[in-house]
């Protein structure tokens, strides 16, 4: 059960009224934060050989989406220290106050990478202020992705916190989507020299709409009950850290293969296939940004059905069949035909979706609420570094470099193993009150 200022709240004293707040605010709130942030992540992955000729000319073409992608993995880096100094902002001061920050955070990091000048302009100095921007970016999400998922789920009532966190995950792939339709647009419209010289900075450039949404949409949000109370514990951070353990470990097998496997289905996948054209190339980068809608519509569903049969079994059930897809789907989109990639993308759309969408409530319910963001948040940090946020890094060193095309598919699938033995000894989670 939730506590009953959530799921029937009392009047507010005098002086504090405020009307409630509807879900399809909280929804929206959650959203757009993560829209920007994965549009962001999105194009960076996309343009990765853009961006790794303007940044390191002198490598091969091999080396320059290596050191990309390298650059990218960097983000996830800092992910690990937003979280902490983040998720302390929310749990000491308020989840609204960590989402206005977070936003603002990501939204200018963004447009600088957009201004950056390139290796060709001021020399080294180029590639150390990509690291710079990245690092900024990825301290940013570091508080934001789960900040959000704790705050939409405090807000939901026990039998809809699946549906409405899963707003949280849509906005990942919202962004993505229009990351890899900006990608798609401008490869239709751009020859390579373009690309290569100013098309790139295009969709950083254009981020700052989402970031004026974002503000607009977050301004006046209802703390959550669970907030308040966390605001008036403030426990010592080190301590709770340590004690939630249990929880972090956990984190660690609900997440880590199904974010691995989406990096590598959807931005390695793609980046691989246009560094290594043929003669009669597919759009893939179109084929993406299509099945990227299917990923959509998986995650709320994902989130609604975890409500009704519970979220450890739904996870269990769904990485045994993603991993069991992985193998086929994954040689399909590597090195098939443009309707082979998108029989492998769609092979796995739908289960990683569904994963995805109800990931959020999940981690959340089974965190205590003395400092849920902060332990929460670095849980799932480490993990996508660990994960999802060297996937294509590795998946390319180990295809290009060391001639093993299998080798990411042993990479994503021992997460799925170690997942697998770490959430069959776990307790169901949807009815665990969240007050606590």
């Amino acid at each position: 059960m939730v506590s009953p200022a959530i799921s029937a709240p009392s009047p507010a004293p005098a002086g504090d009224a405020a009307p409630v707040q509807s879900s399809v605010r909280t929804a929206l709130a959650g959203l757009i934060g993560n829209v920007l942030e994965w549009f962001d992540f999105a194009v960076f992955g996309f343009f990765s050989t853009e961006i790794g000729k303007a940044f390191f000319p002198s490598s091969s073409a091999t080396a320059q989406q290596l050191k990309a992608f390298a650059v990218f993995a960097i983000g996830f880096g800092a992910r690990p220290i937003g979280s902490l100094v983040l998720g302390s902002v929310g749990d000491r001061i308020g989840r609204r106050a960590l989402l206005t920050l977070s936003i603002a955070l990501m939204g200018g990091a963004t447009l600088a990478l957009g201004l950056l000048p390139t290796y060709a302009q001021v020399g080294v100095l180029a590639p150390i202020l990509l690291v710079a921007i990245r690092l900024i970016q990825g301290f940013s999400l570091g508080g934001e992705f789960t900040g959000s998922m704790v705050y939409t789920t405090e807000l939901a009532a026990p039998g809809r916190r699946g549906l409405l966190s899963s707003s949280t995950a849509a906005g990942t792939t919202l962004g993505f989507i229009l990351g890899s339709g900006v990608a798609w647009v401008l490869g239709r419209t751009l020859d390579a020299a373009a690309k290569d010289d100013w098309g790139w900075r295009v969709p950083f450039l254009a981020s700052v709409v989402l970031v004026l949404a974002g503000v607009l949409l977050r301004r006046g949000l209802r703390e959550s009950e669970e907030g308040k109370k966390a605001i008036a514990a403030r426990p010592p951070l080190w301590p709770s850290l340590v004690a939630d353990w249990r929880p972090m470990v956990q984190t660690f097998g609900i997440v880590a293969m199904t974010n691995a496997a989406y990096y590598l289905i959807f931005t390695f996948g793609v980046e691989h296939r246009k560094a290594h054209p043929t003669p009669d190339q597919p759009d893939f980068q179109g084929i993406n940004t299509i099945i990227l809608f299917v990923v959509l519509f998986a995650k709320p569903l994902g989130g609604w059905l975890s409500d009704l049969v519970g979220r450890r079994r739904m996870m269990i059930a769904l990485t045994l069949v993603g991993g069991g897809l992985f193998y086929f789907g994954f040689n399909k989109l590597l090195e098939g035909s443009g309707t082979d990639f998108m029989i492998g993308q769609i092979m796995l759309a739908v289960p990683l979706g569904m994963a995805l969408g109800l990931q959020g409530a999940m981690v959340t319910e089974i965190f205590p609420l003395r400092t849920r963001v902060t332990s929460m948040s670095l849980a799932y940090s480490i993990t996508l570094v660990l994960t999802g946020g060297i996937a294509p890094f590795i998946a390319t060193w180990l295809i290009d470099g060391l001639h093993q095309p299998f080798g990411p598919v042993i990479y994503t699938l021992l997460y799925g193993v170690i997942g697998l033995a770490l959430m069959w000894k776990m307790k169901e989670t949807n009815q665990r009150s969240l007050a606590a």
